[in-house]
């Protein structure tokens, strides 16, 4: 069998062809042109952007899709609020018992050291330590005010109540661990439930980020591409089909100052006040150096002018264009 078989399983490396043949270690791709959404496509739906609106990041949308997403997080939203109250409620409600249980504890123990029964004198817990040294026989005089009772009594109760946590966790000790059950295991480790609202989403989120950041609706800012066609705007409706059912050719998105057509492999930017777009060479030679806008002659600031994100171009140097997956290492 020669080195270089086709089925050389002999061998004690793997060659470069059963290495992609395999189905665990990390991989890598690098992604073509097909594979990357266009740079005014929507981050949701993927199709080209009707209406389309930005976040402060740059993240692209259409208006109906980023609002329906809002709504059904803002949805969400409600909910979590609601189980947690309801999981706030539970814990004040499971205080309240281990309370009454202490206090009955107390009572009890009074009780049977009223009829002689405690299994120890000063099981009570309200003995002082001078009555010890007291011989038998004397009178023992009591000058308790209603504050001193209430103090003693709320003593026995945390007392009682720290003794009913010692003996559950005494009975989870010892019941055996089941390792299917994340709350059996031996290593479990439970913070409780949360304690506030920070421990749970209250913010609507970006969906086309990673990471995510927080979004408004306020905060969406109108986009407007200008095209060949003289265009303002792309219309909301879809691209319209002629008579013979062949559907138009879309108008390019261009830079309205030196006419380049914009495609991923550019980088642009969006003005806030009035949703203009332009490539990188204008906004640095015009917009930024004048402070306004090359269409409208709007004012700007400098956190007026916002990077739209594109996706790469499917090489080296546009952007996210490769991908990974990571698998089981081979342990053999």
């Amino acid at each position: 069998m020669t080195k270089h078989s086709k089925n050389n399983t002999a061998s004690s490396i793997f060659s470069y062809a059963e290495y992609k043949k395999l189905d665990y270690g990390t991989k890598r791709q690098r992604l073509g042109n097909e594979s990357m959404r266009r740079f005014d496509a929507c981050a949701l739906c993927l199709n080209s952007a009707r209406e389309p609106v930005a976040c402060n990041e740059g993240h692209l949308f259409c208006k109906e899709c980023v609002y329906t997403d809002l709504l059904s997080q803002k949805k969400d939203i409600q909910r979590q609020k609601a189980k947690l109250e309801a999981m706030k409620q539970e814990v004040e409600d499971e205080k309240i018992r281990a309370k009454e249980a202490a206090r009955e504890r107390v009572l009890l123990e009074f009780e049977k050291g009223q009829l002689g029964l405690a299994s120890t004198p000063g099981s009570t817990g309200t003995k002082s330590g001078g009555e010890a040294d007291e011989p038998r026989g004397t009178k023992r005089k009591f000058a308790f005010d209603a504050s001193t009772v209430e103090t003693l009594a709320q003593e026995a109760e945390e007392a009682a109540l720290r003794e009913i946590e010692r003996e559950q966790a005494e009975a989870l000790r010892h019941k055996l661990p089941d390792f299917w059950l994340p709350s059996l295991t031996p290593t479990y480790s439970s913070t409780g439930p949360p304690q506030s609202l920070l421990d749970v989403k209250v913010q609507t989120t970006c969906r086309g980020g990673n990471p995510a950041h927080s979004i408004a609706l306020k905060h969406l800012i109108p986009v407007k591409f200008s095209y060949y066609n003289n265009d303002s705007s792309r219309s909301a409706e879809s691209t319209p089909v002629e008579g013979n059912g062949v559907r138009k050719e879309e108008p390019e998105p261009m830079c309205p100052s030196c006419k380049k057509r914009l495609s991923n492999s550019i980088l642009m930017f969006v003005m806030k006040p009035c949703a203009h777009v332009t490539c990188k060479t204008c906004t640095d030679s015009l917009v930024r150096p004048a402070k306004q806008c090359v269409v409208c002659d709007a004012q700007l600031k400098e956190k007026d002018i916002v990077e739209l994100k594109r996706e790469g171009t499917g090489f080296a140097g546009g952007g996210l264009a490769e991908t990974s997956k990571a698998g089981i290492a081979f342990q053999g």
